[in-house]
């Protein structure tokens, strides 16, 4: 399989910066206690996942695996638990590599890191032990999140939070005004291979960069619609949506910033 080639990670980009809804200006004037930073060039990009579809994994020696080679990080004790309730759920139909018995103990699919944190399990010399090999009849990919379907429910509320969350990435910081004053500022931006760490760099491949993983039928943030409201509330995320909109139509008048991989789909994106 050739290597899809990536596009640059720091391009010119258009951000909007939006007040916590329940701000209000009478009793807090000076300024909301959050706001949230969005990169309206992702969100508006037309990347999907392509699992199944031609992606090449991120490490070449497993091509099958997508971005499950390594596992998933839990965020928290009440990760875990609630994943911890729809394994339970999973029969032999499901998870190809489910042990045998009525119950599945906790040790068959979580493990500990070298730093202590806990995580999915890996298959011996494999990827995520949760994850399903092509031709499996339950279907190939994260038992996880065929469980979702069979259950008619979302994604995100089955899988580990790291997995249904990517390639979107929220982050936090505290901002100083002048004044003194401060506020929690809340990112939404591209889970580029940097947000892995140090590591990341040395993928041999991630999609959100990759003109390959842009030919989605609609933007990210239609598509991602349920993680997006999930992550910041129904409130924010039709604020989102409005200015994602605005920005479609302005692209109409003003050469204003598309997504650099969604430019480079044949034909273009925009």
């Amino acid at each position: 399989m050739p290597a899809p080639t990536e596009t640059p990670l720091d391009t010119s980009r258009t951000w909007v910066e939006l007040p916590d809804p329940e701000w209000d200006p009478e009793t807090s004037p000076e300024g909301p206690d959050r706001v949230f930073r969005v990169d309206l060039t992702w969100l508006t990009s037309f990347w999907t996942c392509i699992f199944g579809r031609g992606c090449p994994g991120i490490y070449r020696d497993h091509p099958d695996d997508g971005c499950c080679t390594m596992g998933a990080h839990f965020t928290d004790e009440d990760d875990e638990e609630r994943v911890a309730g729809f394994v339970d759920l999973l029969g032999p139909e499901d998870w190809q590599r489910r042990p045998d018995g009525a119950t599945v103990a906790r040790e068959a699919w979580v493990e500990i890191d070298d730093d202590g944190a806990r995580k999915t399990r890996r298959a011996p010399g494999g990827a995520c032990v949760l994850l399903n090999d092509p031709g499996f009849a339950g279907g190939s990919g994260c038992a996880l999140h065929h469980l979702a379907g069979r259950l008619g429910r979302e994604p995100l509320e089955t899988k580990p939070d790291v997995c249904w969350q990517l390639p979107i990435r929220r982050s936090y910081r505290d901002v100083e005004r002048p004044d003194g004053t401060s506020y929690q500022e809340v990112t939404i931006a591209e889970f580029d291979r940097r947000g892995w760490g140090p590591g990341g760099h040395d993928l041999d491949w991630y999609c959100t960069g990759a003109p390959e993983a842009h030919t989605g039928a609609q933007p990210v943030f239609v598509s991602a619609r349920a993680e997006l409201v999930e992550l910041v509330g129904e409130a924010v995320y039709e604020a989102i949506a409005a200015r994602c909109t605005e920005l479609f139509g302005a692209r109409k008048l003003l050469p204003l910033t598309v997504h650099p991989a969604s430019r480079g789909v044949v034909g273009g994106r925009g």
